[in-house]
C-alpha cells in the first residue's frame, strides 16, 4: 500500500509526495527531520490537504507526478473533492486509487 499526499505549508504553498508509510512521512515533514523533503524543511507544514491510497507503487508515483504538475488552482479543486481523480487523470484508470479520509494529520505528528 502506498499513499500520495498533499500538505499545506505555513506560507500558503502546497507540497505533494508519496510514501509507503504515511504517518512516518508526515511526522518527518512536520518536525523537519533529516529525512524530510528539502522543501518542507524551509516551508513548515501546517496540515494535511488531501490523501489518496494506492494499491501499487507505480500508480502512486504516477499520481504524485501528475498532481505536482497541476497548476495551483487545479490542485485546490482536487483538494476540495479528492474523489475526482478519475476526472483529473483518466489515464490512471487502470490503477486502484481512492481518497483516504480515515488518517488524520493530528495522528501523524
Amino acid at each position: 500500500m502506498f499513499w500520495v499526499y498533499t500538505l499545506f505549508c505555513r506560507d500558503g504553498s502546497l507540497y505533494t509526495g508519496f510514501t509507503p508509510d504515511i504517518k512516518l512521512r508526515i511526522h518527518a515533514h512536520y518536525h523537519r527531520l533529516k529525512t524530510a523533503a528539502k522543501y518542507t524543511k524551509s516551508h513548515p507544514v501546517t496540515g494535511l490537504a488531501a490523501l489518496w491510497k494506492c494499491e501499487s507503487e507505480s500508480g502512486a508515483r504516477k499520481l504524485e507526478y501528475r498532481i505536482k504538475h497541476l497548476e495551483r488552482a487545479k490542485k485546490l479543486l482536487l483538494i476540495e473533492n479528492p474523489r475526482n481523480i478519475p476526472e483529473f487523470f483518466p489515464e490512471l484508470a487502470e490503477y486502484e486509487i481512492r481518497p483516504d479520509f480515515e488518517i488524520k494529520f493530528e495522528d501523524c505528528i
